[in-house]
């Protein structure tokens, strides 16, 4: 159900409601989404009175360019989402930044529990955060089946671990981790460096397919959903999901019952007969 549906319901309506235009309110409502800004109260004094530039996007972050070589960086966590809301409407209990420019919307960033942040840094403080030492970015800059199996080459950590090390590939999460290694037929516990160069292959190309498939159903919302799109509409690839969250329920290739495991402390769902 959409949260404020008189608000213009578009895939893409952070770009309308924030680009190209100036920032004239800047509301912290809580101070833990301030973390990574090397001085908190930088944060309200950079981005106010700033002319929104080009929004683009790096593995999981959100950069926003804002003028005078500042960039404002967002970053979800597991909870938060972006919301645009109408001028006036009721805020979400969560929300814990506002932005409003001069458009009739206002850009909220909700987060339960304030595992996100937000920031807006000088180049060298961009170039000093860890967006600086992310890996090639999984959407849009996937090395290839020889580099990535070079990079994987004599590492004993298990290869879902290393899929979601974004120093490794920026982007990859929990989810589509699991979906990517259910579609290229390989156990996320088995150690990286023993993968062959074309079960790297497989799990490139699962990387392409599953990352398209969840954009194209607007990502994945889950019963409690944490995550939305920005005019409120929840992401319809939890359906389309193979493996995840289905524990006990029969796979959708073979019938066997899908399992559910720890591996370096993550929940994780495999078929066993398909994924052996």
């Amino acid at each position: 159900m959409p949260e404020l549906p008189e608000v213009e319901t578009t895939r893409r309506g952070l770009v309308p409601a924030l680009a190209g235009r100036p920032v004239v309110r800047v509301e912290v409502l809580h101070p833990r989404m301030l973390r990574r800004q090397p001085d908190p109260a930088d944060f309200v004094d950079r981005l106010a009175g700033k002319v929104v530039g080009e929004l683009r996007r790096r593995g999981k972050f959100l950069l926003i360019e804002v003028g005078a070589g500042l960039t404002w960086v967002l970053h979800l966590g597991m909870s938060g989402r972006m919301s645009i809301a109408a001028r006036g409407a009721p805020e979400h209990t969560h929300t814990r930044v506002v932005v409003r420019t001069d458009a009739r919307h206002e850009v909220r960033m909700v987060d339960p529990r304030t595992f996100g942040f937000t920031a807006v840094f000088t180049p060298d403080e961009l170039a000093e955060s860890s967006i600086a030492r992310l890996g090639p970015d999984a959407l849009t800059a996937l090395p290839s089946a020889r580099e990535m199996a070079s990079k994987a080459a004599g590492r004993r950590v298990a290869t879902k671990t290393l899929l979601m090390d974004q120093r490794y590939l920026a982007g990859l999460g929990n989810i589509y981790t699991d979906e990517v290694l259910f579609q290229a037929a390989v156990a996320g516990d088995r150690p990286a460096g023993s993968l062959t160069l074309a079960e790297m292959g497989a799990i490139r190309i699962a990387i392409r397919r599953v990352l398209a498939d969840g954009l194209e159903h607007g990502g994945t919302s889950l019963d409690d959903l944490a995550y939305l799109l920005p005019d409120g509409r929840a992401g319809r690839h939890l359906e389309y999901l193979s493996v995840y969250g289905r524990e006990g329920k029969p796979c959708r290739r073979c019938g066997a019952p899908i399992v559910r495991e720890k591996i370096n402390g993550r929940s994780s769902y495999r078929c066993p007969a398909c994924q052996a």
